[in-house]
């Protein structure tokens, strides 16, 4: 079987109340992708986009963007999901040996809707919509359920937000580039108890896109792939009730999948940097420990001993992760980007030395109900 790269990848500028339309945006990452790869759309035999009707506020939303992303004389499918799960379909595609070349494109204007009214609709509307349920109240339960079961401190939460706000600052596609303190989080408006304003993500508009090539095509076409080393997905139960929302089994088991495709056995010693999905503070602790980074309730020491910031052992989100910028569908996209861009030595100022293999990791659903996560490297 072929190996699969990364040859192209562009982002937009994440903000609020972007002036970009859904096509504007989707066409823009299109074309600089395509740029960054060094071809033309001609070279790309089929294409994956990631957008959600509730999210776009239209019906079968996906056909508004297919000419911006163009996808209109190729083979295309929509996902309805983390912009993970659409690499992960378009890398499906070129094993399956149909295809040499996927374009991704994932994009989202959370400005334009109402995000509490948008994410109440994902749950049961019999027994758990009604009751009020959306992304931050839902989140709150089990930041508390995890909180309470380790021993996970609200300090050690807010140093999540301290350093990936500031890690955002060297990030000129971040929104919230921000200089704040663990004392700033504290006291930081209350959303549902035990997350505050600064605990969580903004509502984001913007685009990602990215390029994939089987083997025999990167080298021909590109000077400087980036390996799909590993892949892993898993998704929990989908009632609430159902599920111990303490628990990261999902996520191990997509992470064991991943480190095995990828001969990974020690990650927090193999894996150079993570760019996680942490669209609360709490979640980056829980998804460390899930990924094997520390034992299970060890994330809150791992996060004061220093070994995540841009000088440990191991920096996790030197993007700014989701709490600088939630752009929704195309979160985890962003996170795949900026792995390729690290291992590419492209990442700017916030380049981490010598990174070799990335890990980038999105979720779907309530309180991480699926996670999927890429291992990259050079």
């Amino acid at each position: 079987m072929e190996r699969v790269a990364i040859i192209g990848v562009a982002q937009t500028k994440y903000q609020r109340n972007s002036p970009s339309s859904h096509d504007e945006m989707a066409f823009e990452v299109a074309q600089k992708a395509l740029e960054d790869a060094g071809v033309s759309i001609e070279d790309i035999d089929n294409t994956v986009t990631c957008t959600n009707d509730f999210w776009d506020g239209r019906t079968i939303s996906c056909m508004t963007i297919t000419d911006a992303s163009g996808s209109s004389k190729v083979p295309t499918t929509n996902v309805e999901g983390d912009g993970t799960l659409g690499v992960l379909m378009g890398l499906m595609r070129i094993l399956s040996g149909h295809f040499e070349t996927t374009l991704v494109v994932a994009q989202s204007k959370g400005s334009v809707g109402i995000p509490g009214l948008i994410t109440n609709a994902i749950f049961d509307p019999l027994y758990e919509r009604i009751l009020g349920l959306d992304a931050i109240n839902s989140a709150a339960l089990q930041a508390r359920m995890y909180m309470f079961k380790y021993g996970i401190t609200e300090e050690q939460c807010a140093r999540v937000s301290v350093k990936n706000h500031k890690n955002a600052k060297n990030n000129p596609y971040a929104q919230l580039p921000l200089d704040i303190t663990v004392k700033d989080v504290l006291k930081s408006r209350m959303l549902a108890d035990p997350i505050k304003l600064l605990d969580t993500s903004p509502v984001s508009d913007g685009a990602c896109a990215v390029i994939l090539s089987r083997e025999s095509a990167t080298r021909k076409i590109s000077r400087r792939p980036i390996w799909i080393k590993g892949v892993g997905h898993c998704s929990d139960t989908y009632h609430l009730g159902d599920r111990d929302l303490s628990d990261v089994s999902a996520l191990k088991s997509a992470a064991k999948r991943a480190y095995d495709m990828a001969g990974i056995s020690n990650p927090w010693k193999e894996i150079s940097l993570a760019e996680v999905y942490d669209a609360f503070s709490y979640m980056e602790l829980m998804w460390m420990e899930g990924l094997g980074f520390c034992d299970r309730g060890g994330g809150g020491a791992l996060m004061d001993s220093g070994f995540t910031e841009m000088g440990g052992s191991l920096p996790v989100n030197p993007s700014g992760g989701v709490l600088s910028a939630h752009p929704v569908l195309a979160a985890g996209l962003a996170r795949i980007a900026e792995a390729v861009l690290q291992l590419r030595g492209e990442a700017g100022a916030r380049q981490v030395a010598g990174a070799k293999v990335a890990l980038a990791h999105g979720i779907e659903g309530a309180c991480g109900q699926g996670h999927c996560l890429f291992v990259l490297g050079s």
